[in-house]
Order: C-alpha cells, then structure tokens, then sequence
C-alpha cells in the first residue's frame, strides 16, 4: 500500500461506480489495536462481500481521509484513511492505519467476491 493520492483515488472509485460491487468494510478499535486498559470500550463494525452499487464515490479531506459511497437509498462511509492500492485482481483496497500502524479502517470495492 502507499499513502494516498486524492486523484488516483478518485479515478479508481469512478471506475467501479454505477454497477454492482462487492464491498468490504471494517471498522475496529479492538482486534488490531494495543490497549492494556480494562475500561477501554471496544467497538467496530464489519461487512465482507456486501453486494452494492453506488452512483458516486468521492473522496475528500486533508489526510487522513474519508470516502463516501451514494447508495440508491443512503450512503456508505469510511473516514481515517490513510493507504491504498489497486491490486493486480483490480480490486480497490483503502485502509486507515494509526499512529502506531496498526489497522483501524478499511474499505475495499471488487467486481468479484473477496
């Protein structure tokens, strides 16, 4: 992965719009990340091969950085991004990464399942 270049990125979310993807999103505070506090609320969310279609994506931000996904009826959304890739399966992989390293947000659009 390599940090993000807004206008790589914005290429690379316009070719997947106005058909149908699958999406991977996840979200975590508490698997990937180190705390040793017993009162740390843990939270995240996570969706793999979500079957979607979104009419436009944009990013926007000055780093780290947040992406938006126009559903037909709502929106998908993802902010602390930080990487990316476009790999050689031609899956478009975003991540968020804390000050450590370590994985907190991650956002991935496929024409095939993962």
């Amino acid at each position: 992965m390599q940090p993000i270049n807004v206008e790589e990125v914005q290429h690379a979310l316009n070719r997947f719009a106005n058909q149908d993807v699958y999406l991977h999103l996840e979200t975590t505070n508490g698997a990937y990340a180190s705390h040793h506090n017993e009162g740390f609320f843990s939270a995240g969310a996570y969706i793999r091969n979500g079957r979607i279609r979104f009419s436009r994506g944009k990013i926007v931000g000055e780093g780290p950085y947040r992406v938006g996904l126009k559903l037909d009826l709502g929106w998908v959304y993802a902010e602390g991004l930080t990487d990316w890739i476009l790999n050689e399966k031609g899956q478009l992989l975003l991540a968020g990464h804390d000050y450590e390293g370590k994985l907190a947000v991650a956002l991935q659009l496929s024409r095939e399942p993962f």
